[in-house]
């Protein structure tokens, strides 16, 4: 199917007449995003799943919509009023509270990376991490626990092993003070910082 059948599939069998086929184009290039109603119409006329569409999920309305599931069934699951989850939703911007959370967790069947994600945490989470790793990391064992739900030793090793990555890229930079290499680590260094979330789950593990 090209684009100009897919938007006159939509058009006449879903009731959505603004589609166009460069509309259609801007999906699939990635220069444009479904609404909610305009996924469920365009997995429709592909015959599969809304979720088969999005690939990895990453926001609070691609999880929901990845699981099959109506917004009043999270809402109602998690404890909240379907206007003000809408709201959270549509805007990405996830206030529950704690316990409201850990029910999203469950029936979203978030991993602990896409929670941290879905939850707004992961800002905070990265500049814990940054601070951890150029200081004592023992110091950011119990502020990492109150972002990241996961037992305190697998925290402690994970947090000893960015450290020590980090500061072996600092020390190699001073040690080749003056010099490219030195140039070069203190490029990995930054780089290393940029990335400290990614570098903190890989560290985790399964």
């Amino acid at each position: 199917m090209g684009p100009e059948h897919v938007a006159h599939t939509l058009r006449i069998s879903y009731g959505l007449p603004h589609v166009t086929p460069d509309l259609v184009t801007a999906w699939e290039r990635g220069t444009a995003a479904p609404s909610t109603p305009e996924l469920t119409a365009l997995a429709g006329a592909l015959w599969c799943a809304p979720g088969d569409l999005i690939g990895r999920p990453r926001t609070l309305r691609e999880h929901r919509i990845a699981r099959g599931l109506a917004a009043e069934a999270v809402a109602r699951a998690v404890g909240l009023d379907l206007a003000r989850y809408r709201r959270m939703e549509d805007g990405d911007d996830w206030r529950g509270t704690e316990r409201q959370s850990a029910a999203l967790a469950e029936v979203l069947e978030l991993s602990v990376p896409d929670f941290v994600a879905v939850t707004g945490r992961e800002e905070r989470l990265a500049g814990l991490l940054r601070s951890a790793v150029g200081t004592r990391w023992q110091a950011y064992v119990r502020p990492v626990a109150e972002v990241v739900p996961l037992p305190r030793p697998v925290l402690e090793r994970t947090l000893r092993a960015l450290h020590q990555d980090y500061q072996g890229r600092m020390v190699a930079s001073l040690s080749w003070s003056g010099t490219k290499a030195a140039g070069a680590a203190g490029d990995a260094g930054r780089a290393f910082l940029e990335r400290i979330v990614e570098h903190f789950w890989q560290k985790v593990g399964p």
